[in-house]
């Protein structure tokens, strides 16, 4: 499986591969439904505008790869570290994922959308997701630590407790119920 160097424009259905080893591959434009990855190593790779839908990526490992416009919808991808991916070009999205575990420390993240995502103890430590939307995410003990956050939407997340002493949350956006973890470091209960 993988023999190619480069896959355009393909669909790759049910694939199954646990535990492997793919490397210096090129991707473009294309789909992977309903794969299983899971603890495999898939280092200097590039995936180029591809989708993975309902795809089990848990414990894979992106080392070195670029990830440029990559579109995740139902998938579980649990603790990944996508701070070890290529900088440059990083753009990923991400819809109905269990992200648990996974770290994005480091990255630059402008306009990323997590929508009806589950991010447990994700680590955002140093992370700019400026201009981002969490739309109906669970951040609990997700951990946002000297992260840029300006203009982030966080009106429709939940469980989140940001210290706005630690981040920048210049025109950042919270519902009202939200704003009890902005002010869970001071001790105080909003009603």
């Amino acid at each position: 499986m993988f023999d190619q160097l480069h896959y355009d424009d393909i669909t790759f259905d049910k694939t199954i591969l646990n535990d492997a080893f793919i490397n210096r591959k090129e991707f473009q434009s294309c789909t992977f439904r309903n794969c299983d990855f899971s603890n495999s190593n898939f280092a200097h790779n590039k995936f180029l505008d591809c989708v993975f839908e309902e795809c089990n990526l848990s414990m894979i490992k992106f080392d070195a790869s670029t990830l440029n416009d990559v579109f995740f919808k139902g998938c579980k991808i649990l603790a990944v570290n996508f701070s070890l991916c290529q900088d440059f070009l990083f753009s990923v999205n991400f819809d109905a994922c269990i992200l648990d575990y996974a770290s994005f420390a480091g990255k630059k993240m402008v306009k990323t959308r997590f929508k009806k995502s589950s991010l447990k103890e994700v680590s955002f430590t140093e992370t700019n997701l400026a201009g981002s939307v969490f739309d109906e995410s669970d951040l609990l003990d997700a951990v946002f630590n000297r992260t840029d956050l300006s203009a982030v939407n966080f009106t429709t997340a939940y469980n989140f407790i940001l210290d706005p002493e630690l981040n920048v949350l210049k025109k950042a956006m919270f519902s009202t119920s939200g704003l009890e973890g902005l002010l869970a470091k001071y001790g105080l209960k909003v009603v």
